[in-house]
């Protein structure tokens, strides 16, 4: 069979991908993408990002009509059609998969379904229905994502024990979930099965849930999480599990105790592994590191020269938005350009209730680096937008440069803190000082003034809280 030739070929078709492959087209250059999946978009867009986002909100609207109540508005207790649910779900994925696809079009960026397979640095075959297709190209983007990790000994082949994949599938609503893992995605998850009547345990074996986030920062979501949640476990360790009739016998252990209890569904959600198996990588010069991620150095570019690599396969931060910034700089670097990943300013939100958000260092990064730094912190109790509407559980925090005034990171907890981050990381992408932000007019009343004052708070005269002034030396 004769080979189709292209200047890029670009596999997989996730955020990462896709963008990469459209930046190209965009450049001017013939671009070939392949995704195994009938459905544009990958992990993110499919079975991640946004369904997990589109039931948060769903279900969310559970919680709000229930806490309208002290407001004199009253609701009668909600019914939930799963199947409809499901449907309008479904519903968002296709129109934003659709559109990926009419974008591809638009661009002539040609799409071959089918799993790629590498025969050497600039030859691919890929397994298609209708048979093998090989591809000759110049240069190669991988951005094959990951997977969610499921460990042997919790992999009983029975769909009652779940990765994030089956949870947003939501079949049915059992009465007792098991979490296992504190991090982002189990916690987004145990607030949409909380909200919708599951009694939910989270067991976590670091010292805290959400690790990875300043714990004063997350404190506003534990708080929440242990008055929606059965139990919220940390320093417990999950040893074995296997079925029994309808329900999931789990063994752990937890404040020096062991337990044997019994579940409806188990969610395993204990982080992610990379897509690198069965690629032909053997056949290029393609390194990976001891956990199958593809080597990369600033510029994208693997081990071999006609390859790059971007998002979750590349390692690091696994955050769409990461791998959206990678295909750029890959393209670019193709298109003869010396861009390179250094310094860039990667925000993280957890969508969660309330919402944690936070760019730069936090402050243990801070205190691990040995950095001199000052924290500023403005409560949303004294924000007249968040008592406006029952949502003074936030707090937005600054980690400053005391020499510069510069801003070190920016974390914020609280409901819409993911829309909030954004003016944070555009701050200290351009270098800006908390000077710059305290000097920028806000519009009042908005959740954005706690961005403002917080850095008013660094300097002693934020107007809505009272803070001791500096003495100066």
């Amino acid at each position: 069979m004769d080979s189709i030739k292209t200047e890029i070929v670009v596999v997989g078709a996730g955020p990462g991908g896709y963008a990469a492959a459209f930046y190209a087209a965009d450049l001017g250059k013939k671009v070939i993408l392949i995704e195994r999946e009938k459905r544009l978009g990958g992990v993110c867009l499919n079975r991640g990002c946004i369904p997990s986002k589109a039931l948060l909100y769903a279900t969310h609207q559970i919680v709000n009509a229930r806490e309208s109540a002290h407001r004199g508005i009253t609701f009668a207790e909600p019914s939930v059609d799963l199947a409809k649910l499901r449907t309008w779900k479904e519903s968002v994925i296709e129109k934003l998969g659709g559109g990926v696809a009419t974008l591809a079009k638009m661009r002539g960026v040609q799409v071959i379904q089918g799993r790629a397979y590498f025969e050497g640095s600039n030859k691919l075959r890929v397994e298609t229905e209708s048979g093998q297709q090989f591809v000759e190209y110049d240069k190669a983007v991988l951005a094959v994502g990951s997977l969610a990790a499921m460990p042997k000994a919790f992999d009983l082949g029975n769909p009652r024990v779940m990765t994030s994949t089956g949870a947003l599938e939501i079949e049915d609503i059992p009465e007792n979930l098991l979490i296992v893992g504190g991090g982002y995605i189990g916690m987004e998850m145990g607030f949409v099965y909380s909200a919708l009547g599951s009694k939910v345990t989270v067991v976590e074996a670091l010292d805290s849930i959400l690790a990875a986030a300043d714990a004063d920062l997350a404190r506003p979501v534990v708080a929440n999480a242990k008055k929606s949640f059965k139990e919220i476990r940390v320093k417990a360790r999950v040893t074995k599990m296997s079925t029994v009739g309808k329900q999931i016998k789990v063994e752990s252990e937890y404040n020096g105790e062991k337990l044997t209890e019994l579940y409806d569904r188990v969610l395993v959600s204990v982080g992610r592994v990379p897509n690198s198996a069965d690629l032909g990588l053997e056949n290029t010069k393609v390194e990976l590191d001891e956990k199958g991620f593809v080597k990369v150095n600033a510029h994208q570019q693997t081990g071999d020269p006609s390859i790059y690599a971007i998002g979750d396969i590349a390692g690091g931060i696994m955050l769409a938005h990461k791998a959206h910034k990678e295909a750029r700089i890959a393209v670019e670097n193709i298109n003869g350009e010396e861009t390179v990943f250094e310094n860039v300013i990667i925000p993280a939100v957890v969508f969660t209730d309330p919402e944690l958000a936070w760019c730069g260092l936090t402050e243990a990064e801070a205190k691990e680096k040995g950095l001199s730094y000052q924290v500023a912190k403005f409560p949303w109790s004294a924000s007249g937008r968040a008592l406006s509407f029952d949502r003074t559980d936030g707090v937005t925090k600054m980690i400053v440069d005391p020499d510069t005034n510069r801003l070190l990171g920016v974390g914020i907890c609280g409901a819409g803190a993911g829309e909030l981050i954004a003016e944070a990381t555009l701050a200290m992408e351009m270098g800006a000082t908390a000077e710059d932000i305290a000097l920028t007019v806000h519009p009042h009343p908005t959740l954005s003034e706690t961005v403002m004052e917080c850095a008013e708070v660094f300097f002693g005269h934020a107007t809505h809280t009272f803070t001791k002034k500096k003495v100066a030396e």
